[in-house]
């Protein structure tokens, strides 16, 4: 078995969330979990699929978030991975939904930060193992921190 580091392509302002699911009608189960969700969202969805004629399967209603959702999800290449790229809405916003999808195994992140996939490889197979997400933390929060998250979650209207 080797290890492989692939880079996830998340273009300016957009987040991404990586998933294990388990079955291709995920794809359709996925974009109805968002577009029942958030009206409007612009996203793209690719699969891969583990059998059969192991394509990437896409879906979603921007053709960017398609295409960079398909070129992230081929370059992982794990039987049933899957990629959203979200571009007008957060993950907080779909993510309850998207885990409901009674297909949905887990999520491995959601994020906008900067995300390498750690990916196994054994001949044809290829599995992620984890993710690493962001950057390590610089230190730890002090009182005039938490203020400013506080401050910040009230801005932005997640917390009253």
């Amino acid at each position: 078995m080797q290890l492989e580091l692939v880079k996830v392509e998340i273009p300016e302002n957009c987040n991404v969330i990586v998933g294990q699911t388990h079955f291709i009608k995920s794809v359709e189960d996925i974009y109805e979990a968002i577009v029942g969700t958030v009206p409007g969202a612009k996203f793209g969805i690719a699969f891969c699929e583990a059998s059969g004629a192991r394509l990437v399967r896409s879906d979603g209603t921007d053709q960017r978030m398609i295409g960079t959702a398909a070129k992230n999800a081929a370059a992982i290449g794990a039987g049933h991975s899957f990629v959203v790229m979200l571009d007008n809405c957060y993950p907080i916003n779909v993510l309850n939904a998207i885990k409901s999808v009674p297909e949905v195994c887990g999520i491995f992140c959601a994020t906008a930060n900067k995300v390498k996939v750690v990916v196994a490889v054994d001949g044809e197979q290829r599995g992620i193992l984890g993710v690493l997400d962001g950057e390590k933390p610089l230190g730890e929060e002090k009182d005039a921190d938490v203020k400013w998250r506080k401050d910040f979650l009230r801005n932005i209207g997640y917390k009253r």
